[in-house]
Formats: C-alpha cells, structure tokens, sequence
C-alpha cells in the first residue's frame, strides 16, 4: 500500500515563499513520477508542477519562475518550493505519485495568501 503524506501548508502574504513536503511510503521512491496538485473552493484540480523518475521537471503557466518542484530520494520526499505567492495561489495542494501499477494521492495541505 502506497501511502502519501504532505506539510508545509499555512498563511501567508503576497509575495511569501513556503516550502510543501510529501513523504512517500509503501514504495520505492524513485519508481515514482511525483506532481503536485491544487484544487480551490469551486475550481477544478490542476497540475502545479511534476518531476519524472529522471529529474525533469514541468511546470503550470501561471506558476512559472515562481515554483520549483524537487525530490530528494534518500528522504523519499518530494518539495514544492512556492515563492512570490500570489492570492490566487490558494488552495489545497496535493501530491500525486504515479507510475505504470499506481496512481497515488496524499490528502492535501491547505495553502492560504491572503489579499
């Protein structure tokens, strides 16, 4: 069983940075493509960022030079690095772990900017 955990999510103004954590179990890690989600009140879910078992990395228009998705294997941790955080930036942000035998969810971290 697969299991996905995610941290980091909290307050903060416009133009703040916070840092999401999804620590991933029940697996080996870097089999795994990861990504991270976000869904507002009301919005469909879409995907922020996603990096591959190799490392590349791909990012949402909107969130371009401001986001930066890693993944430290070692930790079997995957980080959303948020900076420049922009009201419409709120949501709940989930971690997705995929590949061929699984389609893996956390069950979010809420992210707030106000305005």
């Amino acid at each position: 069983q697969v299991q996905l955990v995610e941290s980091g999510g909290g307050l903060v103004q416009p133009g703040g940075s916070l840092r999401l954590s999804c620590v991933t179990s029940g697996i080996i890690f870097r089999i795994l493509a990861m990504g991270w989600y976000r869904q507002a009140p009301g919005k469909q879910r879409e995907l922020v960022a996603h990096i591959t078992t190799a490392g590349s990395t791909s990012y949402l228009d909107s969130v371009k030079g401001r986001f930066t998705i890693s993944r430290h294997n070692a930790k079997n941790t995957v980080y959303l690095q948020m900076s420049s955080l922009k009201p419409e930036d709120t949501a709940v942000y989930s971690c997705n772990a995929r590949n061929t035998m699984i389609d893996a969810w956390g069950q979010g971290t809420q992210v707030t900017v106000s305005s």
